[in-house]
C-alpha cells in the first residue's frame, strides 16, 4: 500500500487538473459556465468523499482488509474522475 499522504496528494492533484480544465472550458465557452460550475462543485464533493474514505478504512487493524479498501478506493478515484472528465467533454460539445 502506498503512503496515505501520497494518496491524498494524488486525489488533490486530480481535483486540481479537473478544476483547471473546467476553468479553461468556462473561459472558452462562457454560455455553458453554469453547467461547468455544477461539475466543479460535484468534483469538490467527490474529493471530500474520497478523503473521508481514505481517512476512515473499514477495518484499520486488519491489514488484508485495509489493503483491499485502499485498492478499491484507488479504483473508485480513477473511475470517478474519468467520469467527471467525460461529463465535462459532453458539456463542451
Amino acid at each position: 500500500m502506498a503512503n496515505l499522504r501520497v494518496l491524498k496528494k494524488e486525489i488533490d492533484y486530480r481535483l486540481e487538473e479537473f478544476v483547471f480544465d473546467c476553468e479553461m472550458a468556462a473561459f472558452m465557452q462562457p454560455n455553458k459556465e453554469e453547467q461547468i460550475v455544477e461539475l466543479m462543485a460535484k468534483s469538490v464533493d467527490l474529493r471530500n468523499l474520497l478523503f473521508h474514505k481514505a481517512m476512515n478504512p473499514a477495518e484499520p487493524k486488519n491489514r488484508s482488509l485495509t489493503k483491499k479498501h485502499y485498492a478499491a478506493l484507488r479504483r473508485d478515484m480513477v473511475d470517478s474522475f474519468e467520469a467527471l472528465f467525460g461529463d465535462l467533454s459532453k458539456v463542451c460539445e
